[in-house]
Order: C-alpha cells, then sequence, then structure tokens
C-alpha cells in the first residue's frame, strides 16, 4: 500500500515471550495485508501515574529484546525515550525515536534525538495547540534531521478527559510532515483510576477511521493479547485477536479518501 504505514506494539516489555508473540502475529498481519509496519515497545515508562507501576526491563535489556525482533522477524523498530543521552543508545536499533508527548518541548532531547539521523516520532503535547508544533520541528531542523512525524494523541480537556480535533491533522499536515493518529493514547484517561491511567478502547477504532477521513498518513495503536492484564494502558490497547478486523476496516477508509 503506498504512503500509508503503521507503528504497533505492546505499551512497554512486559517479557521477551510477551513482545515475540506479538511480533510474530503483527508480521503476518501486515505481510497479509502489505502494510509498512514498525514495530513499537518501550523499554521503560518513565511518565506512569504512580510510583509503583511497571516501568519496564530498562534500557540494556530493552535493546536486547528489540534487537531480537529485528533479528528473527526482520521487523523495522519504534521506541521511544525520555532523556537525551538515550538516544544515542537506541539508536543502533530504532528506525523511530519517540518523542514522548509530555516531553515534545525539550530542547536537548529533540536534539539528541534528532543527530542521529534516524525518524523522529513527535507526539504533539495533550497541551500543545496544533500549529505550537512548528517550535518543535524548528529544533529538529535546526539540528540536521528532517526525518520528521508529527503524532496527534489528544487533548487535555478537564480532568482526566482528552479530546481529538481532528482539524489538527489537516493544521499539521501544512507543516509538510507525515501525521500519525494515536488511536489509543487518544481514548486514554490520564491518572483516571486514581493510582492509575484508564481508558475506552471501545472509540479506538473510530478515532482511527476518522482520522484516515481528517487526512492522517498513518496509525499508530497499542496491542497486547490480553489487556486486562497488561502491565501498562491496559484499559486503551486492543486486543491482539482483534486487531486484524479494526485494521482492515479502518484500511477501506483510508483508501476510500487518499
Amino acid at each position: 500500500m503506498d504512503e500509508f504505514f503503521l507503528i504497533a506494539g505492546p505499551c512497554v516489555i512486559e517479557s521477551e515471550e510477551n513482545v515475540m508473540q506479538i511480533a510474530q502475529k503483527m508480521k503476518e498481519i501486515t505481510e497479509r495485508l502489505n502494510i509498512d509496519y514498525y514495530f513499537k515497545a518501550s523499554f521503560d515508562k518513565a511518565n506512569r501515574t504512580s510510583i509503583t507501576s511497571y516501568r519496564g526491563p530498562g534500557i540494556d535489556r530493552g535493546i536486547e529484546i528489540l534487537k531480537k525482533v529485528k533479528e528473527i522477524y526482520g521487523l523495522k523498530i519504534a521506541t521511544d525515550i525520555h532523556e537525551p543521552w538515550q538516544a544515542e543508545r537506541v539508536s543502533c536499533v530504532a528506525d523511530i525515536i519517540q518523542i514522548p508527548a509530555f516531553l515534545c518541548r525539550q530542547t536537548d532531547l529533540l536534539v539528541s534525538a534528532a543527530k542521529t539521523g534516524r525518524k523522529i516520532n513527535i507526539k504533539k503535547a495533550q497541551f500543545l495547540a496544533p500549529w505550537d508544533m512548528k517550535n518543535v520541528i524548528d529544533k529538529v531542523e535546526a539540528s540536521g534531521n528532517k526525518n520528521i512525524l508529527l503524532c496527534e494523541r489528544g487533548t487535555s480537556f478537564g480532568y482526566n478527559r482528552l479530546v481529538v480535533d481532528m482539524t489538527g491533522i489537516a493544521e499539521m499536515k501544512k507543516f509538510g510532515y507525515p501525521v500519525i493518529m494515536d488511536a489509543t493514547h487518544s481514548v486514554q484517561k490520564p491518572g483516571g483510576n486514581g493510582n492509575t491511567s484508564g481508558g475506552n478502547r471501545e472509540y479506538v477504532e473510530l478515532l482511527a477511521k476518522a482520522a484516515v477521513a481528517a487526512g492522517a498518513d498513518a496509525l499508530f495503536f497499542e496491542i497486547h493479547p490480553d489487556p486486562a492484564n497488561a502491565l501498562s494502558d491496559g484499559p486503551n490497547m486492543v486486543k491482539l485477536d482483534e486487531f486484524e478486523g479494526v485494521l482492515e476496516r479502518t484500511i477501506k477508509v483510508y483508501k476510500a479518501v487518499h
């Protein structure tokens, strides 16, 4: 399929077994549907709601597992960083380095990621207007990197709620870079369950379809075999066995408008 691409995988690396199970299934799905695909998983979730929440295996073990995904399944890799020094470390395995939404204005983080030469997926902060991403883009471009992706993931709207303004996709496309819709984080309720975040996964497909209809170039999903027992972001993740249907139906909308 021309142009369209997909970033998807578990929120966080829970175990090598879990990652390999998801990677194998996703390789099968994306090859069947002929989709350009990046496997995404985090080695550390530094922005969890509670200090007691699971964060991940850490950067050393995380890179080791992601390298196995690349070697065994031949998949391209996306992973996020939270501190500038991590950029160079993950560049040995990551085809896309992701900048978390809460950190998208952090100059040193953007510059360090840009200098790796990798594609940089910048999530628009929940508190930023779409046009405010111009200053974020300038920081990456000034560091010598124009391999930029912009990602919509909802905007803060009162307590524990996010909304998605689909006109923001059109606004960000004016910058000339691909725009991704993060369909799972956009249904999140940050801190909505007290010491964890809640979510409404029943709206994931709806937002994905609306986004591609509005012009989104790509989609981002978090996926898990058993979301109810996932160690991070369970309430908004798509069940692995149901994902192919969600993707097929959404792709029909994409083809209709592109």
